[in-house]
Parts: C-alpha cells; sequence; structure tokens
C-alpha cells in the first residue's frame, strides 16, 4: 500500500530547512544563483503587485516569467495587489539519489533556491519557491488561505526577450501525435510542452515543460495576440464549458514549471532538471522490493495488425492466436529477450468502435491464455498483458482492480494500456479528469506488482521516479503512423531526443526490418494493402538507423517490433538463422546504468551512449543528410586496456529511399583517448556495442 500523495509544500519547507543551509535574507534580496554562477533568476513584483521572475544565462536575458498565478471561478484576486509578508527563505540543497532504474541511475540534484510568501489585502497568502540549478530554473506556486479552488486558468505568461528557432507540436488536450514543426518563436501559435527552442543572440538552448503533474490538467501555451514573443500558459478545461479547468483540494498548487536551459543542445538531453522536482518512490511507497518491475527486452503480436495483415478480432486473420503465441515465446527464449507482448488477446474487440467494453479477464475464443502464461513460465519469458480501454474510463476504473489482481495471480507484471478513444461524457485526455485516471491506473497497478506502458497517455514529467512502475508510454507520433500513412520523416527521430524525451522514457516501437514492406505486398489478407498506395506507405530510415533507436530513443521496456520472421535468414545450409542487425538487439541490455548525449542538433542528428554493467552502447542517426562524425571516446574509462568495437553500420551506398536496406557489421580496437569515425547515410544510423577486451 501506499503513503498519502503530495502533502503540502509547507511540509516539504519544513523538511527542507532541518536538512539544507538555510539564512533569512532582507526582502530586497531576490536573487538566486546557479550554483555555477551562470544562470540567475531575479524574483520581483511589477507595479501591479504581480509576482515575475526575469531569467538570465551569462549576464544575457533570455526570458521573463510575469503574472504568476491562478485564476479563479469566483474571481478571487490571485496574481495581483501582492505584498512580501517575511523575509525570503534562501536555501542551498545538493545531493545524489540512486534511481531503481532510468538513463542515469545515479541523480545529481544541486540548486540554490528561495521561499517566497506573498500577501494580498484579502489575507490571501501565496507561497512561491523559485529553484536554479546548474541546468535550469523551476518554480511552484501553493496557496495557503482556502481548502478548496475552483480555477479558470492560470495567467502566468512567458515573454522572450530575443526571437529564436523553437520545435513543438500543436496544443492540443487529446493527443500528441502530431509531426514536429521547426519554426521562429514569433511564428508559433501555440505549442504543447516540451516546448524547445534556441536563442542564438544569447547562445542559449532551453526547454519550458512542467514536472510532477499530479491532480492538475496539463499545461499548454498559446501566442499573445499582441506580442509575438510572449506566450501565456494554457490549461486544459473540464468538460462543462463554463471555463473551469481543475477544482483543487488542500493547499492548491501548481504543478512545478521547468526551463531546462544549456550552452549546447545536448545539455538538454543531459539535465535532471525535471527528474529532480518529483518525489523519490519511497517517499511514497512503505516497500522496497521492485524485483517485478526491471527494464527488460520485448517483442509481441502487434505491428501485423497495423500492417493489416492480423486482426485484433477473432476472425482468419487474428493475430493472438495460440499458435502464435507459443512461436513468439519460442522466439523470445532462443534470443534472449525478456518478455513478448499480445494485443487482441481478450473479449471485447468484436466492439469496437461501438460500446468499447473490453474483458480483461477471459480471452479469445482462439487464444488458450492458462496454455499461453504457462508455457511462457516454463521457457522463462514474462507475458506483457495489454488492456485497451477505447475510452471507456468508467467501466476501466471500474474493471482495473480486479484485472490487475487477475494478473498478479498469474505471475504477470507487465501491462500495456491504451486509450484509442474519446472519453465519456466530452471529458479530455489531458484534463484533470484524465491525469486523474492515469494516477488512478499507476497507483492501482502499483498495488499489485504491475509496470505500465501507457499509450494515448498523458505526457510524462518526471513522475516516473515517484512511481517506478510507471515505465514508458507513447505521448508522440510512434512508428505505427509508418504503417497506415505517408510515416514520419528521417528528421523527426532527431527532435523527439529533444523535444518529447525529456519528458521521459517513450515506446517507440523501433526495429522494423523489412522497411518497404516487401514480404507483406502479395499477401492476399493484407486489406489495408490493397487499399492504398505502397509507395508512400513505408519506414524513412535505413535498416541501421533502426538499430541504432533502441538507443536512441529511450525506453526502459525496449521493443523489437517486426514480425519476428523478418529477424530471421536462411543461412547456407538451408536452415533458419538470426539476421546479422539483429544481433545488436539480442546483446543490447536496456537496464542503463549511465546515459548521455555526445552530440547533436535538433532535426539534424544526434548521438547518445548508454552504459550496462561494463558494456557502452552508442546509437547515432542523422536527418535526410548523409554525415561524418567523429566520436571521442573520452567517456571510456581510462585504462590502457583496449576495447572492441562491433558497429552496425549503414552499407557502402545506402540510402533511406533508395536502398534502405544495405548494412555492413564490423569490429575495431578503440582506446579510451581514441575517436571512433561514424558514416551516416542519409535516412540513416550506426548501432555500436563497445567491450573491454
Amino acid at each position: 500500500m501506499m503513503k498519502p500523495l503530495h502533502p503540502s509544500r509547507l511540509i516539504l519547507l519544513a523538511i527542507g530547512l532541518a536538512t539544507c543551509l538555510l539564512s533569512a535574507c532582507r526582502t530586497e534580496d531576490q536573487l538566486v544563483v546557479s550554483p555555477d554562477g551562470r544562470i540567475s533568476a531575479q524574483f520581483y513584483l511589477d507595479s501591479e503587485g504581480t509576482p515575475c521572475i526575469s531569467v538570465k544565462t551569462d549576464r544575457k536575458e533570455v526570458l521573463t516569467i510575469s503574472n504568476i498565478g491562478f485564476t479563479t471561478a469566483d474571481s478571487v484576486n490571485l496574481t495581483s495587489g501582492l505584498h512580501l509578508a517575511e523575509d525570503i527563505c534562501r536555501t542551498s540543497f545538493n545531493d545524489t539519489a540512486t534511481l531503481l532504474w532510468g538513463e542515469n541511475k545515479i541523480v545529481e540534484s544541486h540548486y540554490n533556491s528561495l521561499l517566497i510568501t506573498l500577501l494580498n489585502n484579502d489575507s490571501i497568502e501565496m507561497l512561491l519557491e523559485l529553484r536554479v540549478a546548474d541546468d535550469g530554473v523551476a518554480f511552484q506556486f501553493e496557496y495557503t488561505y482556502a481548502d478548496s479552488l475552483v480555477l479558470t486558468g492560470e495567467s502566468s505568461t512567458y515573454s522572450f526577450a530575443h526571437d529564436g528557432t523553437c520545435w513543438s507540436i500543436p496544443a492540443n488536450f487529446e493527443s500528441y501525435e502530431f509531426a514536429y514543426r521547426e519554426q521562429p518563436l514569433s511564428r508559433t501559435s501555440d505549442a504543447n510542452t516540451p516546448f524547445t527552442f534556441h536563442l542564438p543572440a544569447c547562445g542559449i538552448y532551453g526547454s519550458i515543460h512542467e514536472a510532477d503533474l499530479y491532480d492538475m490538467p496539463e499545461m499548454t501555451l498559446v501566442r499573445d495576440s499582441l506580442d509575438s514573443l510572449t506566450f501565456h500558459t494554457w490549461l486544459s478545461p473540464d468538460n462543462t464549458g463554463s471555463g473551469t479547468v481543475a477544482a483543487l483540494e488542500g493547499f492548491p498548487k501548481s504543478t512545478w514549471r521547468t526551463l531546462t536551459l544549456g550552452r549546447k543542445a545536448v545539455d538538454l538531453i543531459n539535465s535532471s532538471l525535471i527528474l529532480n522536482c518529483n518525489w523519490d518512490w519511497d517517499d511514497i511507497y512503505h516497500t522496497t522490493d521492485y524485483a517485478w518491475s526491471r527494464p527488460l527486452k520485448y517483442i509481441g503480436i502487434w505491428w501485423g495488425m497495423h500492417l493489416g495483415i492480423n486482426s485484433w478480432t477473432p476472425d482468419h486473420r487474428h493475430g493472438a492466436t495460440t499458435a502464435n503465441a507459443l512461436r513468439y515465446i519460442d522466439f523470445a527464449a532462443e534470443n534472449h529477450i525478456d518478455a513478448v507482448l499480445f494485443e487482441g488477446w481478450n473479449r471485447g474487440w468484436e466492439q469496437w468502435g461501438s460500446t468499447q467494453i473490453f474483458d480483461f479477464i477471459h480471452a479469445a475464443p482462439d487464444f488458450d491464455v492458462e496454455r499461453v502464461i504457462a508455457y511462457a513460465h516454463e521457457k522463462g519469458v514474462q507475458i506483457i498483458m495489454h488492456h485497451e480501454t477505447g475510452g471507456n474510463i468508467p467501466h476501466y476504473e471500474a474493471a482495473m482492480e480486479q484485472a490487475f489482481q487477475w494478473c498478479q495471480n498469474h505471475g504477470i507484471h507487465y501491462v500495456k494500456t491504451g486509450y484509442a478513444g474519446g472519453f465519456p461524457n466530452h471529458e479530455l485526455h489531458h484534463s484533470q479528469y484524465g491525469v486523474k485516471h492515469y494516477q488512478k491506473v499507476v497507483q492501482c497497478a502499483a498495488d499489485h506488482q504491475i509496470a505500465l506502458d501507457v499509450h494515448e497517455p498523458i505526457k510524462p514529467t518526471g513522475l516516473c521516479r515517484t512511481f517506478p512502475n510507471l515505465m514508458t508510454g507513447e505521448g508522440a507520433r510512434g512508428m505505427e503512423w509508418n504503417a497506415w500513412s505517408k510515416g514520419n520523416s528521417p528528421a523527426h527521430t532527431t527532435i523527439l531526443p529533444f523535444t518529447r524525451l525529456l519528458a521521459g522514457p517513450m515506446d517507440y516501437t523501433p526495429g522494423i526490418f523489412d522497411i518497404t514492406y516487401q514480404h507483406i505486398q502479395n499477401n492476399p489478407d493484407c486489406q489495408k494493402w490493397n487499399q492504398r498506395d505502397a509507395r508512400e506507405c513505408r519506414v524513412h530510415t535505413t535498416l541501421a538507423k533502426q538499430c541504432a533507436l533502441w538507443v536512441v530513443i529511450y525506453s526502459p521496456m525496449v521493443m523489437a517490433a517486426d514480425l519476428i520472421e523478418n529477424y530471421q535468414t536462411v543461412l547456407p545450409d538451408g536452415t533458419k538463422g538470426i539476421h546479422p542487425m539483429f544481433q545488436f538487439f539480442r546483446d543490447y541490455n536496456p537496464d542503463c546504468d549511465w546515459s548521455r548525449a555526445l552530440e547533436g542538433e535538433p532535426g539534424q542528428y544526434v548521438v547518445i551512449a548508454r552504459r550496462a554493467d561494463n558494456t557502452y552502447y552508442l546509437g547515432a542517426v542523422t536527418n535526410e543528410q548523409p554525415r561524418d562524425i567523429d566520436i571521442p571516446l573520452d567517456f571510456l574509462p581510462n585504462t590502457a586496456a583496449p576495447y572492441t568495437a562491433t558497429l552496425y553500420a549503414d552499407g557502402e551506398n545506402a540510402h533511406y529511399e533508395t536502398n534502405p536496406t544495405s548494412y555492413k557489421v564490423y569490429t575495431e580496437t578503440v582506446t579510451a583517448g581514441g575517436k571512433l569515425h561514424l558514416h551516416l547515410a542519409p535516412g540513416g544510423g550506426c548501432a555500436v556495442v563497445i567491450r573491454p577486451h
């Protein structure tokens, strides 16, 4: 069972004052500077008595956050006429935390902060905490005057000091599955977060997001009609049409508003600012036994449904049959793969588009679930069950306790959830109603030792630190868009690490080896293929890039998403063997101890290295342009012993359009003081395994 979540920030302050260096400073001293001295945030009240924060890097103005506060349904003034109620409290914090899993299991949190108490003429008190770390700024505000508050919005605005380039998706309260836009700040009408930008005038990259999103609707940004460099906070509304966005109880507070900053684009990826604004799991749970929630590799009955050669419903094309399940379990066991996902295993898919009522315990007629579970256990393979809700939230909330208990009784510890449908009564996916539902599911799953892969989710905000069973999710255009549309551009996966992935892990489902769908074009059961223009529907990468994405797009649950027959090949003696490029997935360990983004620019390329135990994995991907990169290997331990690097690379004439499956696998001897040369074809990539000799 779990402790009550999210006590008042006043309680957290009491803890902080007991453990951190504290000094009371004079009211005029309202500047806080990062430990390295590069980033500063100046708090002040404007002429209307409204809280503001001015942010600078290297003494150059980046942006100003103004009008900080909520607006309410009863017209209570929470944002202006404020004055300092007492001396500002200044704290410094420096600590490290060990996470159960993550890109980096050791996370450092080092920041300076101010705690500011404000009061207006109606005796309404606002408590504002402002933190400044070497990788950015975060703030949160709380009202202590009332036990409840009905919000109509948040008045906070972000005014940039300079125009620049930004990468974003449109503000939308139902989906994040949009192509990313690269355009000037001044031409961006609205955006979801993470909202990533580059300001050449002050030599800074940044990203606006939120952390610890709990009980609140999500935050988006909309540009001011009169000032092209000012963006207003826009919260997802409820379903009443009255303008209400949330009803808050206890001490009403915002989520953490975060501004990640760095001189280089990869500094954003290497930041832990968002994670550090979330509670540790041992502040929430009584137990520290999480042997059931570990990173893993998986395959699954999934891609065939998106291609159209299989169906979710129990007909002649049904994918999740007993025979298919046993075949996938055998493949997993033979290839060092931890788990298998079965979509379409349960009853209810035959009602898709009508009642949206799924049965999360009873299987389809041609899926012997007890036999499949027993066989998987015998082979040492985990099962990932699938709970599609179709958006029918009341039904799922009524059924999930029993469904998770059923999984626990059967030794199943992983569930993929889905919300591909509208919520009832016109509620929005990203509203307070939606956020509360997602958190109910995570907490219920934790009580039954279930780890989650959430599709059509609320965006991640670092809550995986608090809930280690919230392992991965979708929340962006993933691989399936390549199965039934023009697909994702080669640049798409070079943008994701600088945008969506700043927020948390993503189940992008890489690893498609049949890139042009040659193996299904003559399949008479492939209904979708026979109805579309095959020239437009394919994966827009090279084969080597598909391998590199297993490293670049971080997920502790990482999938080899293709049909398993596409990972097999015919050996000279006529027997079936494994595709040489698939050896990388067989060797890959997703249970990372350390990660670092080495080089990259949004929309152009990115190179990321990870370590698990004493083995290093490197992934590099590019956009439509070819690229030659020399990567310093200074991240390797500085020993005299050499390393063996195995490269899964683009072939000599590889090209994502004309020759996507050309590849080569070769080895080199490298040292800690040397460099590794990578050639990336247009739309290509490279995956590397580096081991000590």
